[in-house]
Formats: structure tokens, C-alpha cells, sequence
């Protein structure tokens, strides 16, 4: 493959015309509402040694690569570098938690491989392949994160990736636009186990999900074989891994066992006790690849959360946990059981909408609502249309920004805060007036 020899040459790839390094290639991708082969000739300018474009008015000359499809082209390249390397990959999926999950595992990992992970969630059918081509012959181990909104992406981004490992966080009810129904989620999330039982070695599965043990079961795995598992029942001899909560007023603290009944502690930086599923999946992967157990508690406890995930940011007057990045029900709904046990007297609730989720939306807001009610928080912000439309007595505003402004008048002080939402409600903005 010609490509591939210059890629070699020059493996270091651009895809942004704005930020272009010295001796990259450039792929002009194309986009709802862009056309990025008419930037081509300003990222050689810029730098690029190469510039690869499907239209040919803009192959003007050697320095421009005509291919039929840019996006396919930069596909075919990733799944041909998988190829040339001997790097055992974890493919790691789910509907909450896949990325602090993976940032985990790699922290862990970290302690004695060389590791490579997906950079933030660069996980779809661009961000995959990108990261792929990142792969280095020196890179022991890779983590790579699948995302998906309809049926088909897990497929695709397996057949790129193509892990040797596979890991599901969860499912729950996310995406449901693009999915059509939840039952559609666990058949799109189950595509990764489908390709590591026919091309891989295992899946690391959290044997108290009785939904992952019958996705699995669906597939074709017949328990254990081929899987690796871990479980929050602590008593569980089977499992390699069993771990329990032991503490978690904010930061999440665990008591993990392996089947010989030797136990150690993890003290973490992370809020919630919805993430201790995803830090005993990194402790049971640190297990399996045979790291010691002090390398395992070094990895967990140094990690720091980032990117509004499970942080708790300190501001002059108040405790923000801020899990803005996104929401679902199953992530709404386990957060704020979470924080209904908080032990502090001054809460607050800043709650956003939870967006695509198509025909359910209406139910999934109400009984967000309700749950709040029954959970008996009192001082609470609801930000956007669609818990506009909710039966609630709470505050509701209908942007952040109007948010913003009520706050600018109406100071929150002394109190431990929930800020959580989906993405495109954009509620991190609203950390700068607490």
C-alpha cells in the first residue's frame, strides 16, 4: 500500500487545517457542514507533507493524494496498521462510564506497560481509527473506547480496532433516537462481544449484570469461558475480582478481594458510588495482566478526574460535583441517589436535560422529577425545555444562561452541588457564578 509507506514516513495525522504540524498528513474529511478538501492546499501551506482529498479540482499536484472516499481511505489505513502490530487491545464500550472506565484501566496499566488510550472520547468512526494510527511498536497494551448511536457503529469500530479484549461498562437507556429502543442499545453494545468471541481472547464482564451475562449468553459465550469476570457481591468466589463500597462521602473509598479472599483497600478521588463498578473492572483487568497489587492501588488512587466526570471542584463558597459531560436516565438517576446520601446539610441539585431520547423523553424527564421528590431535596434548578414540561415545583430556566442570571442575583453559598446534565446544556458554564 503506497499510502501506507508514506504514512510511515510522516505518521503523525491532521485533520484540522487550523492545527497542522510540521511533516503531518492531512485527511480532508467532509462533514454535515463542511468540505475540508477545499482547505487541503492551506494545510500544505501550513506544513503538512501530504494532503489527502476525493474531489479532484483540489489535486493540483504530487503533494495531493485523490482518493475515492477520505474517511474510508483513512479507515482501510488504521485497520492495515492494526495489522502490521502485535498490540494486545482492550475495546471498551458501555452506556455510562466507558470513559472514566477506560481512563482507569489505563492509569492502571500505566504502572507497568506502555500504554496507549483513546485521548477524552474520541471514540466514533473518526476517533477510532486516529487513535489506532497512533499505535507504535513500543505500545504493550491499547484501550480503546467504542461509542455508538445507532445500530452497526460497535461493528464498525471493532472490525478497526479490532481488540483482542473486550469490556462493557453497562447498558442503559441512552442514544435512543438513533437506537430506536433499549433492546436496540444491548444488541448495538453486544457487537463487541460478538467480535471478541469469532477474533478474540476474552471479555472482562461484571458478573452481577444480569443484563451483560445474557447479552454474552445471546452471543454465544458459555460462561467462564472466554471471560473474565468481577463482581460488587463481595462473597463471590467465582469471580476473579469481588470489591464493595465501604465509603463514599464525596470521595469513593473500596474493599477489593480476589478468590483467595485476600484483601486490599483504594482510596480514590472520585465522587460517586456509581463508579465502583468501573474502578473494579481496572482493578480485575491490573489483576490479569499481572500487575502486583500495590501497582493496581498506585494507578487508582494517583488518577484524577477530569473534564467535568465525577470531580469535585472546590470553589471560595461552595463543593461542586460536577458531572456535566453528559446524562441519561441510568446516570441521572444513579448520581443523584448518590448524592441524596451525601452527608452535608446544604444541597443543591442543578439538573439539565437528557437529550435524544426520542419517544421516551417525556416519561424518562417525569420520573427524574419524581425521583427527586421522593429523595425530598428541596433547592433545586432545572435547566431546559424539557423539564420545562415536567409536573414540578422546582426552579426551572429554560437556558444556562438564564441560569446564570438568576444566580448572579441569587447567591448559593456553603452547599455541596450537583451540576448534571447532558452535553449540549452546557451546564459547566454555570460553575463560574458558584
Amino acid at each position: 500500500m503506497e499510502l501506507y509507506s508514506i504514512f510511515l514516513q510522516h505518521p503523525v495525522i491532521c485533520t484540522d487545517s487550523r492545527v497542522c504540524l510540521t511533516g503531518s498528513l492531512f485527511f480532508a474529511l467532509k462533514g454535515e457542514n463542511f468540505n475540508a478538501n477545499a482547505f487541503a492546499l492551506s494545510a500544505l501551506e501550513k506544513g503538512c507533507a501530504y494532503a489527502i482529498v476525493d474531489e479532484a479540482e483540489f489535486a493540483i499536484d504530487n503533494r495531493f493524494i485523490l482518493v475515492d472516499n477520505v474517511l474510508k481511505t483513512l479507515q482501510q489505513l488504521a485497520v492495515h496498521h492494526r495489522k502490521q502490530l502485535g498490540t494486545k487491545i482492550i475495546g471498551i464500550t458501555g452506556t455510562n462510564g466507558k470513559t472514566t472506565t477506560k481512563e482507569l484501566i489505563a492509569s492502571v496499566l500505566k504502572e507497568k506497560y506502555n500504554v496507549l488510550y483513546t485521548l477524552g472520547n474520541l471514540n466514533n468512526h473518526i476517533g477510532v481509527p486516529l487513535t489506532v494510527l497512533k499505535l507504535k511498536p513500543e505500545h504493550d497494551i491499547a484501550v480503546i473506547e467504542m461509542g455508538a448511536n445507532h445500530p452497526g457503529d460497535i461493528k464498525e469500530l471493532a472490525e478497526i480496532a479490532q481488540p483482542n479484549y473486550g469490556i462493557i461498562t453497562n447498558v442503559g437507556k441512552a442514544h435512543l433516537e438513533g437506537f430506536g429502543s433499549f433492546e436496540g442499545v444491548k444488541k448495538t453494545k453486544s457487537e463487541l462481544y460478538q467480535y471478541i468471541l469469532h477474533h478474540g481472547e476474552l471479555i472482562f464482564i461484571n458478573k452481577a449484570n444480569p443484563e451483560l451475562l445474557e447479552m454474552a449468553a445471546q452471543i454465544g459465550f458459555k460462561y467462564p469461558e472466554k471471560t473474565c469476570s468481577y463482581s460488587l457481591e463481595f462473597n463471590d468466589t467465582e469471580a476473579m475480582m469481588a470489591g464493595q463500597v465501604t465509603y463514599c462521602s464525596p470521595f469513593l473509598e473500596m474493599e477489593c478481594q480476589n478468590k483467595n479472599a485476600e484483601s486490599f483497600e483504594i482510596k480514590t478521588k472520585l465522587i460517586g458510588s456509581y463508579n465502583a463498578e468501573n474502578v473494579l473492572a481496572a482493578v480485575t483487568i491490573g489483576k490479569y495482566f499481572d500487575l502486583d497489587e500495590i501497582q493496581i492501588i498506585n494507578g487508582l488512587e494517583n488518577y484524577i478526574p477530569q473534564n467535568n466526570r465525577s470531580q469535585l471542584t472546590l470553589t471560595a463558597t461552595n463543593h461542586l460535583v460536577v458531572d456535566a459531560y453528559n446524562a441519561n436516565p441510568t446516570s441521572l438517576r444513579a448520581a443523584i441517589l448518590n448524592f441524596a446520601h451525601l452527608n452535608s446539610e446544604n444541597k443543591c441539585l442543578i439538573i439539565g436535560d437528557m437529550l435524544e431520547l426520542g419517544e421516551q423523553s417525556d416519561f424518562e424527564h417525569q420520573a427524574i422529577v419524581n425521583l427527586i421528590k421522593d429523595n425530598h431535596f428541596e433547592n433545586v434548578m432545572l435547566v431546559g425545555e424539557m423539564f420545562s414540561k415536567t409536573k414540578n415545583s422546582f426552579r426551572n430556566f429554560n437556558t444556562v444562561i438564564d441560569l446564570i442570571v438568576y444566580l448572579q442575583h441569587q447567591k448559593i453559598e456553603n452547599s455541596y452541588i450537583l451540576i448534571k446534565g447532558s452535553r449540549g446544556i452546557k451546564l459547566e458554564k454555570v460553575i463560574e457564578v458558584l
